[in-house]
């Protein structure tokens, strides 16, 4: 465990270090576009932060790969040279659309090719855990089949949730949380190699989700980008096929009897990491109502609009910040939900304390206008908003400079308009400035 906790460290640190810098050369390089119709900032804020995540993932897998205990998983599987083969396409694909915005069908063929040279280098899906039937081998065409399908599902389930700030740095931390404490779960109590892979990965990448976060918070920074987004669905992906197209059930032994027995019991940790529909729940459920929602239209799939799960939050009257933090209680509520089960499937606890737990996320949902009071022990680690008796602070309006009194016999010189910012601020005003969901732009 001290080794992922360094690599974790290492790769949280040269992510976070490397931000700032990058920050600065997207502002250069002109990767800062214009405001759009679905964009809820009002300032142009750069992108590219993508470029800062992947070197933390480089750094992480290099760690990784000089100490004593984790330099075995490079040994005894190509899994990690699968994933950065496919990660480094996946994010110069990601840098170039953050740039010169390239065509949404360009990119997933990009992204079935990343998914390809993985499959390609072993990271693929050798067999499916079916519920009364057992395991069952997939030939070489299928499991390549379902790989792909998997890589372009996750990535583009993480890429439509990137929409406020923070929104899918948070998410898919949390999600890669939980799918580290089940892939070391299985690793150390079970002693399966095979899942070893799919530790590094998760480490990894909470580690660049938090060394990320801190430049992303509202008001955001620095946005990550396609290049971003792209790239931490792609790893989280990786870690999901990694352990559950080669994991064999039966080799938990967490059942006595057949492996049919093994794996009708296992399936709710299998069916929703192979999905993956628990970890990533949230993205995925906005992906598919996307999709329904633009060709009930007679869109394009791929068409942008305002119509996304947090568009949603916001126009019902949740702040910026409250509509982040309810994405990431479902997102916890669901993955932690069936890591517990996945643990103690017979323990009725786990199953009431998921109800209750929803309710509370039902009412915060009803309560857009509710704000929470901190103790006054708790104040100096909170935002200034929830501390008791704290005015309420209406947003500046941006007025032009007053023009100076002109000297006797000169001509009245206009007001001159003040020069934006570039700090990347990324407050959201009333819900009436909110445009309708069906005006599309590309996607950020």
């Amino acid at each position: 465990m001290r080794e992922y906790l360094l690599t974790l460290c290492i790769t949280a640190a040269v992510t976070y270090l490397l931000t700032g810098p990058v920050r600065k050369f997207a502002i250069v390089a002109g990767a800062m576009p214009e405001i759009r119709a679905r964009d809820v900032h009002r300032e142009p804020t750069p992108r590219l932060g993508g470029i800062a995540m992947f070197f933390g993932l480089c750094a992480g897998l290099l760690v990784a790969d000089n100490l004593a205990n984790l330099s075995a998983v490079f040994e005894q599987s190509n899994e990690p040279r699968a994933l950065l083969s496919g990660a480094a396409l996946i994010w110069l694909i990601g840098v170039l659309d953050d740039k010169f915005e390239i065509d949404a069908l360009i990119k997933l063929g990009g992204q079935m090719i990343a998914a390809g040279v993985m499959v390609m280098q072993g990271l693929t899906i050798l067999w499916l855990p079916i519920p009364g039937v057992g395991s069952v081998a997939l030939t070489q065409w299928q499991g390549t089949l379902l790989t792909v399908a998997l890589v372009v599902i996750t990535i583009n389930a993480v890429n439509f949730v990137d929409g406020l700030d923070g929104l899918a740095a948070g998410m898919v931390c949390i999600a890669a949380t939980a799918f580290f404490l089940y892939a070391y779960r299985v690793w150390m109590s079970y002693g399966i190699e095979a899942a070893a892979p799919a530790s590094l990965f998760a480490v990894i990448l909470i580690g660049m989700c938090l060394g990320f976060l801190p430049h992303n918070m509202h008001p955001a920074r620095i946005f990550m980008g396609d290049s971003g987004s792209m790239l931490i669905g792609l790893v989280l992906a990786a870690g999901a096929i990694s352990i559950t197209g080669q994991v064999d059930p039966d080799a938990l032994k967490l059942f006595a009897g057949s492996e049919k027995a093994a794996v009708h019991q296992t399936v709710p940790v299998y069916i929703p990491l192979l999905l993956p529909l628990t970890i990533i729940a949230i993205p995925a459920a906005d992906l598919i109502l996307a999709i329904v929602r633009r060709t009930w239209r007679g869109q394009s799939p791929f068409a942008a609009d305002r119509g996304h799960l947090h568009h949603r939050l916001l126009e019902i009257g949740h702040s910026h910040s409250r509509a982040v933090l309810i994405m990431y209680f479902w997102s916890a509520l669901i993955a932690f939900g069936a890591l517990a089960y996945s643990v103690n499937s017979a323990s009725m606890w786990i199953v009431l304390g998921v109800v209750f737990l929803s309710a509370i996320g039902l009412l915060l949902l009803l309560l857009p206008r509710f704000t929470p009071r901190t103790p006054r022990w708790a104040e100096a680690f909170v935002p200034p908003r929830y501390r008791r008796g704290a005015p309420v602070a209406e947003p500046a309006a941006a007025t032009p400079q007053t023009a100076a009194e002109p000297e006797p016999g000169e001509e009245p010189r206009s007001p001159v308009p003040a020069a934006p910012r570039l700090n990347g601020a990324t407050a959201i005003g009333a819900r009436a400035r909110l445009l309708d969901r069906g005006k599309a732009g590309t996607p950020r």
